[in-house]
């Protein structure tokens, strides 16, 4: 675990030379489970920082939170030896104190903390370090698990709401958060693509969309139950599974040329829609991107110039009217790996668009 760390405090070191900082500052709870290798600083999630900080000089990491919290860090969310410095909670936010604790020429992950520069931190989360490459493998696994596990209990009379019950209730089980849980039965998920629970029953199929969180590794699933879906249905989950395919092939490629970008993904995206007969498709609905320690790292678009990093993990989810296809996958410049396959889940092979590749992917289950 040290050489984790190692390997991420060089990030720091070569960044700080870079940007002529002193120390850096992180307040964000992404920024603080990446240095940690999980630690969790949220206690409300709506909140924008957590309730302890890390900074770090050049030479070692230190924590900042308020008295009341200093005994919880030290025994549950921080690796030894990383000492804890405390403030009075009734005295000053933690932007106040860390602001009084930082050095002069001193970066924050937040523009709120009065006199230090504000930065962009996410480009140091990536590439994954082996370490957070053995979390999202078996933070994947889990939540396709739980999600495939609902699917195989619900029924058409079911909710969408009591499913999100029982999909939260299934991650909650297997140690995960959850920030994302999304279900749509047949007539919302053809009008919307972000289909938030209502009391609407299921009726002839459904869609269970989950973003999971282990260990700050986000986990993105989508998984479709099929009791007595339309015909198109099936077509257009084809349609969208072939965009996704297309979508991987093109990370895999960009993440070997040196000058492609997020935006050279977009355009082999949106050439798959329209090689697979729904050119304006895309424009309803993101197609997903990057993730990791957030549930998007970037998401692409066409102007988007975010540099494809490898080995990563994505996230893409291409939506055909009623149908959507979404896996998390770790790529690498020479493999794809669906690290949300769990293998017993039906699948069929897609090949994508002006590409060799072809990849197993999961279709929707009939019940």
């Amino acid at each position: 675990m040290t050489a984790v760390r190692d390997q991420k405090l060089t990030r720091l070191d070569e960044y700080m030379t870079e940007r002529e900082l002193s120390e850096l500052w992180f307040l964000r709870p992404a920024n603080f489970a990446w240095l940690t290798d999980g630690g969790n600083s949220t206690v409300d999630r709506a909140a924008d920082v957590g309730v302890a900080a890390l900074g770090y000089d050049g030479d070692a990491v230190r924590a900042l939170t308020s008295n009341n919290e200093a005994d919880r860090f030290r025994e549950e969310e921080l690796p030894s030896g990383v000492p804890v410095e405390t403030f009075d909670w009734h005295e000053s936010s933690l932007g106040e104190a860390v602001a009084r604790a930082s050095a002069n020429g001193a970066g924050a992950d937040v523009p709120t903390v009065p006199g230090l520069e504000s930065i962009d931190a996410s480009q140091l989360r990536l590439p994954f370090t082996d370490r957070d490459r053995q979390v999202l493998e078996r933070a994947g696994r889990a939540t396709a698990d739980a999600v495939e596990t609902v699917a195989r209990e619900v029924s058409p009379d079911d909710t969408e709401r009591a499913a999100a019950g029982r999909l939260r209730d299934e991650l909650w089980d297997r140690g995960l958060e959850s920030p994302v849980v999304l279900v749509g039965g047949a007539e919302r998920s053809q009008r919307h693509r972000h289909f938030t629970p209502t009391d609407e029953p299921l009726g002839d199929y459904a869609l269970l969309t989950v973003v999971a969180v282990e260990r700050g590794v986000n986990i993105a699933v989508t998984r479709t139950v099929d009791f007595d879906a339309p015909s198109w249905l099936r077509e257009r989950h084809d349609d969208a599974s072939r965009v996704a395919a297309t979508a991987m092939a093109a990370t895999r490629d960009a993440a070997t040329a040196d000058s492609d970008t997020a935006g050279d993904v977009f355009a082999a995206i949106e050439r798959a829609y329209a090689a697979v007969g729904w050119e304006d498709e895309w424009q309803q609905h993101h197609q997903g991107g990057s993730i990791g320690f957030e549930s998007r790292e970037w998401i692409a678009t066409p102007s988007n110039d975010a540099p494809v990093e490898t080995p990563a993990p994505y996230a893409w989810n291409p939506t055909v009217q009623g149908a959507k296809t979404e896996d998390t996958v770790l790529i690498s410049s020479t493999d794809i790996d669906v690290v949300t396959d769990t293998g017993s889940w039906p699948t069929a092979e897609y090949a994508a668009v002006d590409d060799d590749l072809r990849l197993e992917l999961p279709t929707p289950l009939s019940r």
